[in-house]
């Protein structure tokens, strides 16, 4: 897909219109994966972006350490490199404030249409534990299925710690480790044992069932949605 670089506002060309045109075009391009009901990576990186302007906007002094530099002069007694900027801050604080001006709210706009969409999915959704969860639900299984499909995706999930800054955050990784078909013989129940059988460091795993009523894309969007109702019952 088009994507919009990190660095997009200050990087080549600094123009009203050659900017609005980069940003509408990556608009245009994430709005075509929402009309698929694809949500990410398209809604964490909308979020990523609409960040980095807000950021940007409350600290318009830090925006020259995003300009490319020159080396003006070394400065010997001091042991520093001088550098200069490349642009002139005449008009390009200007143009910097109209873009930032004009993208935010196109941003919040689009942030709200994929959280829209996320809600729908949700509610769209059914889960439940298979069998009796055990006492350690931090690692196990997610058993995913659509009301259209016969296939049951099987994932393994893990769910680990993380600390940044002094704070910790809980953060969930899954993976596929089969695909059955579901059938009155073949019910969920059974493709837990199965999985039991294969993948024996599990002998008494925790097991979910997220069930779409609606064929939505797995990758895209059942999966990362999967991954933040999991993490509510894990962390819980």
């Amino acid at each position: 897909m088009t994507t919009l670089p990190k660095n997009w506002i200050t990087e080549g060309h600094i123009d009203f219109e050659y900017k609005k045109y980069q940003l509408l075009a990556y608009l245009q391009e994430t709005n075509k994966h929402f009309n698929a009901m694809k949500l990410y990576p398209v809604l964490s990186d909308l979020i990523d972006h609409y960040h980095d302007l807000k950021e940007l906007k409350s600290g318009s002094s830090e925006m020259d350490k995003l300009f490319p530099k020159t080396l003006d002069s070394i400065d010997f007694e001091k042991g520093k490199l001088n550098y200069q900027s490349k642009v002139s801050e005449d008009g390009v604080m200007k143009e910097l404030s109209l873009i930032t001006e004009f993208a935010l709210p196109k941003l919040v706009s689009q942030i709200e249409e994929g959280r829209t969409i996320y809600d729908y999915v949700e509610d769209q959704l059914e889960f439940e534990p298979v069998g009796i969860v055990p006492i350690y639900n931090q690692e196990g299984y997610i058993l995913l299925s659509r009301e259209q499909k016969k296939e049951v995706h099987a994932f393994r999930y893990k769910s680990s710690l993380l600390h940044f800054a002094g704070e910790k955050f809980r953060s969930i990784s899954m993976w596929l480790v089969g695909v059955f078909q579901r059938s009155l013989v073949n019910t969920l129940e059974k493709i837990k044992m199965d999985l039991v059988r294969e993948i024996k460091e599990l002998p008494n795993p925790a097991t979910w069932r997220i069930h779409s009523q609606l064929e939505f894309p797995i990758e895209e969007t059942l999966i990362p949605i999967s991954k933040r109702l999991l993490l509510k019952s894990v962390t819980s």
